[in-house]
């Protein structure tokens, strides 16, 4: 899945489920990949970090956010 495939995604989710905070939107579109998404996210989320192992879920969870918190710009 491309990063613009993600935000695609995670719009998608956080438009039916407007009363989410960020993290558990990002938790639902890493459930919604499988586990072969959520494996690819995770090793993404790994190597970025520099670790050779962590855990799965939530490392994919933060690759989710990473990539959309990125793309989203700088904070104001």
């Amino acid at each position: 899945m491309t990063d613009e495939e993600l935000i695609v995604e995670f719009a998608l989710t956080r438009l039916d489920n407007p009363g989410l905070d960020l993290e558990e939107i990002a938790a639902l579109v890493v459930r919604r990949m499988g586990p072969e998404g959520e494996l690819e996210f995770a090793s993404r989320n790994l190597a970025v970090r520099g670790e050779l192992r962590g855990a799965v879920f939530p490392s994919a969870v933060e690759q989710v956010l990473r990539v959309v918190l990125m793309l989203r710009g700088p904070a104001d």
